[in-house]
């Protein structure tokens, strides 16, 4: 794949001549793309499918990166296919299809309660891990958290007698979040029984903790939830952001204000919040029938 990449650059510089930073960016993109696809065990273009490239930008989308970088993204990797099209070198163009502006509007997956209620039982009490992979889950639906912010998780970041934790979120801005009885009581047993075996005698103030006692990283947890949630016979993709957009729409259905979830979340603009407003059509329903005068 990195042969085909140093082809496609080729052709921008000879052919569509390109600038030298351009031609940067792209390689760049396409790098990070081919990464996260070797992560995954794809080591051929053509097996590549439209859910790995979307999976790819919601991924890089949840580290931070920004609308425009991921719009560029997409940019580099839709050019670089058709190239590869017109090559004859790929079989089925994935991101063909794929249109830069609606993808970011798309409205974020969400489980309904009953489906969060089967995916906190997931977990077996006949595993080793019973204890862990329930207070991740009730952490990570409690706080509303990123995967970033879980996986950066310290012991010392637990607050049990206020009732919070301390995240650091994008741009390393903190942020105090209550995280609500049920991951007090998961976190308080896992951190008295199982933690201290996982960790031995290494000196870590991760809070959880891998089978291996190492922290955990962001892909290792999207590998867990996945498991889970397959455990768990839930049948939409599920990943840990789609328990932060379930801990937001939760939240939103049941009357907590747009301006306490966007602090909770630790949104810097509200109009990343107000998504979820369209993720809830009853409660705006709800709103319009109460108070206005032609309902």
């Amino acid at each position: 794949m990195l042969a085909l990449v140093d082809r496609f650059l080729d052709y921008l510089a000879v052919e569509r001549g390109l600038s030298a930073n351009t031609r940067a960016a792209y390689a760049g993109d396409l790098q990070a793309l081919l990464a996260w696809l070797q992560g995954r065990g794809i080591n051929s273009i053509n097996r590549v499918t439209r859910r790995h490239l979307l999976d790819f930008l919601m991924e890089e989308k949840e580290r931070g990166l920004g609308a425009n970088s991921l719009a560029r993204r997409l940019v580099a990797v839709k050019v670089f296919f058709r190239f590869l099209q017109q090559e004859n070198l790929l079989s089925f163009n994935a991101a063909e299809a794929m249109e830069s502006p609606r993808l970011w509007k798309i409205l974020p997956g969400t489980l309904s309660y009953r489906e969060v209620e089967r995916l906190l039982a997931a977990p077996s009490d006949r595993s080793r891990f019973y204890l862990r992979d329930r207070a991740l889950l009730e952490t990570l639906y409690g706080a509303g958290l990123r995967v970033s912010e879980l996986a950066a998780l310290a012991v010392d970041d637990v607050h049990f007698d206020a009732g919070y934790l301390r995240c650091l979120g994008k741009g390393r801005k903190e942020r105090v979040v209550p995280f609500g009885a049920g991951a007090r009581q998961s976190l308080q047993l896992y951190l008295e029984t199982l933690r201290p075996a996982l960790a031995g005698a290494r000196p870590t103030r991760a809070l959880f903790l891998t089978r291996r006692g190492a922290p955990f990283t962001r892909q290792g947890l999207w590998k867990l939830i996945r498991r889970l949630a397959r455990d768990a016979g839930i049948e939409k993709r599920v990943t840990p952001h789609t328990l932060r957009h379930s801990f937001a729409s939760h939240l939103l259905a049941n009357g907590a204000p747009l301006r306490v979830i966007q602090e909770m979340l630790g949104h810097a603009d509200i109009a990343t919040t107000q998504i979820y407003t369209h993720v809830d059509p009853g409660r705006l329903q709800a709103i319009h029938a109460q108070y206005h005068p032609r309902a």
